[in-house]
């Protein structure tokens, strides 16, 4: 579930009634939603909602004057004690409510004008939106902009359901928008009247009581609906939704250290570990080309790599050298680092969810130290480095360290990974609270990448998104899997 709140705004004031609230802007990460198979099928957007000043007449000086004179005028103050405040009257309780409305408006309409963004459709990568929609956005015009086949919209168990909310669900699922059940974890009066309307019910894996979810998702199942897991980090929890047939699932399960007996198994990946030993010594390309003939799958691929759009000048490249020479030591190491993570199966890239987090996280990592103060080429690569091999655990199993240690990292590369230390270790605890959508975590690391705000940082969350996702059909240094 995303929360869409106000928050106190640095500048004062909200926009005055009537005035054009273009200015509002709403930030956005995106959280993977899984296939039974473990294969990206689409995204929860997690929405952080403009800053908004407050509806306390406090706040607003000429707001508190209008409440002393709706209260009396002169005879405000009779009977009133220091330090203590006046009750609002009714008409103060009136203006303030009105000032409510008007901020949820704002807000609600600033997200879905962000939702309609170029970088927010970039960063998901052709797949299905999922996201939180308040009373206000569904009674916005503007919403039905959105493509009702790229958008799910969720409703939470807490929103106030009248028979006007019910009218507009109809008529917005009438225009082939769908609807999602979100955060149930113990079916309310909210559930029973919202679920005749709700395709998919996603159900709180961190909430719902065991007992439950067995005769939970089998009446929904019954009843003919798609049954998400969210909350699902742990592989266990992942096991148990899917035999409870469960239909897709969120969360990072993919992404933590598993078993021998259930850890992906891939190609050539300790080929792969050799070659990037080599490319950190600066080998010759007499080396690298040794190298490589040992591995025929990659040297397939780096010949694909080679010949994709942007490398292969003027001519095809026939030759290991040329492709070698072609694509450069700098790119070779960057595309065989995400390689590690590509599953074994005859997967595309942009569908393989632990290779397109680890490569946009490295790639959050590389634009976001480019904005901090006297960072250069050696830093941006480090950044790439410390968000690419974050997760190297989920890959090998065992240790972190030792894995990290076998890779021959740099003492600060290490030390952000396993200790979150120096700036490294704050642009990865940024991006791990970005992937999870926790917007105050973020706003307090922010604090250690001065002058980085929340909201750049979420942009360059969707442009690492979009990277990612892309980056097998461009000369960046992937290739799609095919063997």
């Amino acid at each position: 579930m995303t929360t869409i709140a106000f928050e106190n705004p640095s500048r004062t004031g909200a926009a005055p009634d009537g005035a054009d609230d273009a200015q509002l802007n709403a930030s956005f990460a995106r959280q993977p939603i899984l296939t039974r198979d473990g294969m990206l099928c689409g995204y929860e957007l997690k929405v952080r909602a403009p800053a908004l000043a407050a509806a306390d007449t406090a706040a607003d000086p000429g707001a508190a004057a209008a409440t002393q004179a709706a209260d009396g005028g002169a005879n405000a103050n009779v009977g009133a004690l220091p330090g203590r405040p006046r009750e609002p009257t009714q008409q103060a309780q009136q203006a303030q409510q009105a000032q409510q409305a008007q901020q949820a408006q704002q807000a609600a309409r600033a997200v879905l004008r962000g939702l309609m963004q170029g970088n927010v459709r970039g960063a998901l990568t052709g797949h299905p939106a999922y996201v939180d929609v308040s009373r206000e956005m569904l009674f916005d015009d503007a919403i039905l902009h959105l493509p009702a086949e790229r958008f799910m919209f969720e409703l939470s168990t807490s929103i106030e359901v009248d028979e006007a909310l019910i009218a507009r669900i109809v008529q917005l699922h009438g225009r082939r928008y769908r609807f999602v059940l979100d955060e149930v974890a113990q079916p309310n009066d909210t559930f029973a009247r919202l679920l005749p309307y709700a395709d998919v019910v996603k159900i709180d894996f961190t909430r719902a009581a065991g007992a439950l979810l067995p005769k939970l998702s089998s009446v929904l199942k019954s009843a003919g609906k798609l049954l998400i897991a969210s909350g699902v980090d742990a592989q266990a929890d992942f096991e148990t939704a899917h035999g409870l047939g469960f239909d897709r699932f969120q969360g990072y399960f993919f992404a933590r250290a598993q078993s021998s007996s259930t850890r992906r198994v891939s190609a050539p990946r300790h080929a792969l570990l050799n070659l990037l030993q080599l490319l950190a010594g600066d080998p010759t390309v007499a080396q690298l080309e040794a190298e490589l003939k040992l591995n025929p799958v990659l040297v397939m691929h780096l010949m694909k790599l080679a010949n994709s759009s942007g490398l292969a000048v003027g001519h095809k490249v026939t030759t290991l050298r040329e492709a070698i020479n072609a694509t450069g030591t700098d790119r070779i190491a960057r595309w065989t680092q995400l390689l590690l993570y590509a599953d074994g199966r005859k997967v595309a890239l942009e569908d393989d969810p632990l290779l397109q987090l680890a490569a946009t996280r490295a790639r959050f990592m590389e634009l976001a130290i480019a904005r901090l103060p006297e960072a250069g080429r050696n830093e941006a690569d480090a950044a790439f480095l410390t968000g690419v091999f974050s997760f190297v655990d989920a890959v090998f199993g065992g240790s972190l360290e030792s894995t990290l240690n076998v890779l021959t990292l740099s003492r600060p590369i290490q030390a952000a990974i396993l200790h979150r230390e120096g700036v490294l270790g704050a642009l990865l605890s940024a991006v791990d609270a970005l992937e999870r959508g926790a917007w105050d975590e973020l706003g307090a690391v922010c604090a250690r990448l001065q002058p980085l705000t929340v909201e750049e940082l979420a942009q360059l969350g969707l442009a690492a998104g979009a990277w990612a996702g892309v980056a097998d059909r461009s000369a960046e240094g992937l290739e799609r899997i095919e063997d």
